[in-house]
């Protein structure tokens, strides 16, 4: 059986925080694992150094058949997402590699006068749980931030109504230290206790504006009677609470069990991801490609798909996260179209997935189909640019000078968006004195197309100016004196803005920066740029090395041509023997050519 060939698929993997997941040859899912960035964790598997690896990683990796992934926002993310992933999958190299822990909740007990503590066991008594938390210091930091905030018992007393009347219980170290106000003896009553509780959920569900906008109110309260302990207390309070960031776009609670769906779509595939969300976790993602049989709408699309996920996975939940309404006759679901909190960045983080896997697979698509790439390409410059025709032939050209001296004209060629340089052209001015760039571009234009009509040669569909509006003026000049004006599309780019000009408009047009149709128009002008400017560097070079031969007595302008025309340089003209330049010129003039230049070396 051949082995996994992993360099297509390293290509694909984003240098983004995310959960990578391995199958073997058997679609058996073998090993989940977290990174900060995919693409630098996933190609570590893989290097060649495979002593740098231990014996077990090098027994998985030579299972490896197939690699998927799920990008996240943050490394926090990627941390729980793997933790519920490995509980729900157990995949068996996961057993074998590393420490499948389970990571820690903070729990709100359910009793009289909750108590607020940490653990890795969640009990269905109740209680509230938040979490998990991928780090056990950031757990431990906002426990004792909390603590800190409002003094909560830590004791496991049975504080009943009668037990307290009764005066069972005495109040002990951790009230005379100030972290528990003694409600075992009544001196915190269970209303101003379980307020406390109240602001602490909404703390750690990250619902903390409400808290801090009560913590204000109440210090320039005391302030205004003149309670400056009191006002001390809660300006620490509030400080507090302000410098306290703890928040996954991962985890929240209160989200206990819904379904995540987002859904991304051409002209001939659809991409629908789907998200199962438990108990604030996510524990399920997958996502599929749709073939579009007629023209349906992603509305259509996106309610196949649903029916198909819940189907598949044996989802029963009540809510369903989508992007925009669906037309789903079940009186059991209710659909959500999120706009703000928790469940946003949730339905945000489905199309963040579904928009990367529609960029990868189209990728790997093309790769395999280059002339759809074209196609769409085509499609898209046909589009941006108002042409009538996709244009599969462009011309673009260039003016290069020094100084008014060495006029040229270059011409380059793309066939289906990509350099045809076998058609590519150069034109060395021959009406133009002087630095006139406007008579040039007038000049270049009129020969070329004058040749092509000529000789019956296809006009090209789009022809690109490489400069502004004087340089675009002087090409209409010679195509209406053609007579084939009204044939072709000609526009203008503008270096500086990158602005596109078409003849007779006022104001220019901006393409995306990103957009391939403008990247296209860019790869024309550089290449027209490079081609004119390496002729226009060879001819001055050669006139250069004219004027320096023209210097030998007996030499002149048409004889020095002679010598660069059969000897391509100085260099080997100097080291040119006498016969060889004997071939060229007389006995008189070679000797003279040879003791001139001997001078030179």
């Amino acid at each position: 059986m051949e082995d996994f060939d992993y360099r297509p698929v390293l290509k694909t993997i984003p240098q983004r925080p995310g959960v990578y997941q391995f199958w073997d040859r058997n679609n058996e899912l073998i090993y989940i694992g977290k990174a900060k960035n995919l693409k630098n964790r996933v190609s570590s598997y893989f290097i060649k150094d495979t002593y740098r690896i231990n014996a077990k990683t090098r027994v998985l990796v030579s299972k490896i058949n197939r690699i998927t992934f799920t990008i996240v926002d943050t490394e926090i993310d990627a941390w729980l997402l793997e933790n519920s992933l490995i509980k729900k999958h157990q995949p068996r190299y996961n057993v074998l590699l590393k420490d499948d822990k389970t990571y820690p909740w903070l729990v709100i007990k359910n009793e009289r006068f909750p108590r607020i503590y940490w653990t890795r066991k969640i009990i269905k008594d109740g209680s509230k749980y938040l979490g998990p938390y991928a780090s056990v210091s950031m757990m431990h930091t906002i426990l004792d931030m909390v603590k800190e905030i409002y003094p909560l018992r830590t004791c496991n007393l049975p504080l009943t109504p009668q037990n307290i009347a009764a005066g069972k219980f005495r109040v002990c170290l951790e009230y005379q230290i100030g972290n528990c106000k003694g409600p075992c003896q009544n001196f915190q009553t269970e209303e101003d206790y379980n307020a406390n509780i109240e602001d602490i959920k909404d703390i750690l569900s990250g619902r903390i504006n409400g808290v801090l906008r009560k913590l204000r109110t109440d210090l320039e309260a005391a302030s205004a009677a003149l309670n400056f302990e009191l006002a001390h207390q809660l300006k620490r309070k509030l400080d507090l609470l302000e410098r306290y960031q703890s928040k996954s776009t991962i985890v929240n609670s209160s989200i206990t069990d819904v379904d995540v769906f987002s859904i991304a779509s051409d002209e001939k595939y659809a991409f629908v991801n789907f998200l199962k969300v438990m108990n604030g976790t996510v524990i399920q993602t997958q996502t599929i490609e749709i073939k579009k049989r007629l023209d349906e709408t992603d509305e259509e699309l996106l309610s196949i798909a649903i029916s198909e996920f819940r189907e598949r996975f044996n989802s029963h939940s009540k809510e369903i996260l989508v992007p925009f309404q669906i037309d789903l006759d079940d009186p059991g679901i209710r659909f959500t179209v999120p706009k703000q909190g928790e469940k946003k960045k949730l339905l945000e983080l489905s199309q963040k997935n579904v928009a990367f896997f529609k960029r990868e697979k189209l990728d790997q698509y093309e790769k395999l189909n280059p002339g759809v790439k074209t196609d769409r390409i085509l499609e898209q410059m046909k589009k941006d640019l108002r042409l009538t025709e996709k244009p599969r032939h462009i011309e673009c050209f260039d003016n290069s000078n020094f100084q008014g001296k060495y006029p040229v004209s270059a011409i380059v060629v793309f066939k289906d968006a990509k350099p045809s340089k076998k058609d590519y052209r150069h034109f060395n001015v021959k009406t133009v004195e002087g630095p006139n760039d406007f008579a040039t571009m007038e000049e270049a234009v009129y020969r070329r197309y004058r040749r092509m009509l000529e000789e019956e040669m296809p006009l090209p569909q789009l022809i690109i100016i490489d400069g502004g509006k004087g340089q675009l003026s002087s090409a209409m000049k010679s195509l209406k004196l053609l007579g084939i004006d009204k044939q072709v599309t000609v526009i203008g780019i503008a270096k500086r803005l990158e602005e596109l000009f078409y003849p007779g408009d006022q104001y220019p047009i901006y393409l995306d920066k990103k957009s391939e149709t403008l990247k296209v128009i860019q790869h024309l002008r550089d290449e027209a740029h490079r081609f004119g400017i390496t002729f226009h560097r060879n001819k001055r070079s050669k006139g250069t090395f004219v004027t320096e031969l023209e210097r030998i007595p007996g030499i002149g302008k048409t004889t020095a041509e002679k010598l660069l025309k059969q000897f391509k340089s100085v260099k080997k003209i100097r080291e040119a023997t006498l016969e060889e330049l004997l071939q060229v010129v007389n006995q008189k003039q070679a000797s003279a050519v040879r003791e001139f230049l001997s001078g030179k070396q």
